[in-house]
């Protein structure tokens, strides 16, 4: 499966647990909102620590939605790979291999932005 399909994948069981869980899940929509409106971080910088946590808490959805998210907020990938050193010394050895995940996801990512915008 693709790292697009993962995150579209993640979208539709979202959208079903948002469904079911409409009261949990809107307070967390709002609390998201919150977090990512314009403040004194740029919006690339908020991605960036958000993959970090994502890699360091193990979570590979967190970190593909948050990657597709950087990447749109105009992050690059050394950015990226910097944010990874800092999950990496956070997170240890578990972090490592999350770390290689993120950047795969990243890689796919952009060639298939590079490839749409090509078209």
């Amino acid at each position: 499966m693709t790292y697009e399909e993962q995150i579209q994948e993640m979208r539709g069981e979202l959208r079903a647990l948002y469904k079911a869980v409409p009261g949990a899940t809107r307070g967390f929509s709002e609390l998201s909102k919150a977090v990512h409106a314009e403040g004194v971080l740029p919006a690339k910088m908020k991605e960036l620590m958000a993959v970090s946590i994502a890699v360091a808490q193990h979570c590979q959805p967190c970190a593909n939605y948050h990657i597709e998210a950087l990447l749109r907020a105009g992050g690059t990938r050394a950015e990226l790979g910097d944010a990874l050193a800092v999950a990496i010394q956070m997170g240890g050895g578990p972090a490592l291999m999350y770390a290689g995940h993120a950047l795969a996801c990243w890689d796919a990512l952009e060639a298939t932005k590079k490839t749409a915008l090509e078209e």
